[in-house]
């Protein structure tokens, strides 16, 4: 009896530990702003997998895909991840803006409505994370409907966020835009295909799993 209530206890304990140090991170952002490059970037530092398929054309993610169990080490301290990459948030789209990338007018369509509906299913998720990471692409201007509603989507959930300032190998790249259209919040600049600064990411990541964690223990008392 007594053996049965110790085992218990253990099983308890090591559940609220896991609960502690296991953190849904999902990444938001607009279409072909490199969300899956920088999950498959994490994965294959971590898991030596990759997440997703990336591709030139928009909404090429357009169903929830996730990687459990993402364990991460940075200074001797380690938490494991579930990374969730969703498809990109748009306010419109046309099937004909697909087939400007060779897309048949039929498979265009049917693109076009799978990426509505991951679009719907992206916002349903949100109520899921734990953290979530903003990834915008540098070369572009960051004062966009669609950025403005991803962020007020996460302030009204009251979810941290880290904003993502993502192809500073590009030439055009300009993170200053973004820190200007946000400044309320951390933005990290990085190149997500070549791997450039993730330790900086990888510190503002476990900065932000503390950040919920105090959450989280003051919505108990």
């Amino acid at each position: 009896m007594i053996k049965a209530i110790k085992d218990f206890m253990r099983k308890l304990f090591s559940g609220l530990f896991s609960i502690k140090n296991n953190f849904k991170m999902g990444f938001y952002g607009p279409p072909n702003s490199g969300k899956t490059t920088l999950a498959n970037r994490i994965c294959k530092d971590w898991t030596g997998d990759e997440l997703g398929k990336t591709s030139k054309i928009p909404h090429e993610t357009r169903e929830i895909q996730f990687k459990e169990k993402v364990e991460i080490e940075y200074k001797g301290n380690k938490l494991t991840f579930k990374l969730i990459d969703t498809p990109g948030i748009s306010t419109k789209i046309d099937y004909e803006d697909f087939m400007k990338f060779g897309l048949n007018e039929k498979d265009a369509k049917k693109r076009a409505k799978e990426a509505t509906r991951g679009v719907i299913e992206s916002i349903r998720w949100l109520d899921d994370m734990d953290m979530v990471v903003v990834v915008l692409d540098g070369t572009k201007n960051p004062y966009t409907q669609v950025n403005i509603t991803i962020i007020g989507n996460l302030v009204a959930r009251k979810i941290p966020v880290l904003i993502v300032a993502n192809k500073s190998d590009q030439r055009n790249f300009n993170v200053k835009k973004i820190e200007a259209a946000f400044p309320q919040y951390r933005v990290v600049s990085l190149s997500a295909k070549f791997g450039k600064n993730m330790e900086e990411f990888y510190e503002n990541a476990f900065a932000l799993a503390k950040q919920r964690r105090s959450m989280k223990k003051k919505r108990k008392r």
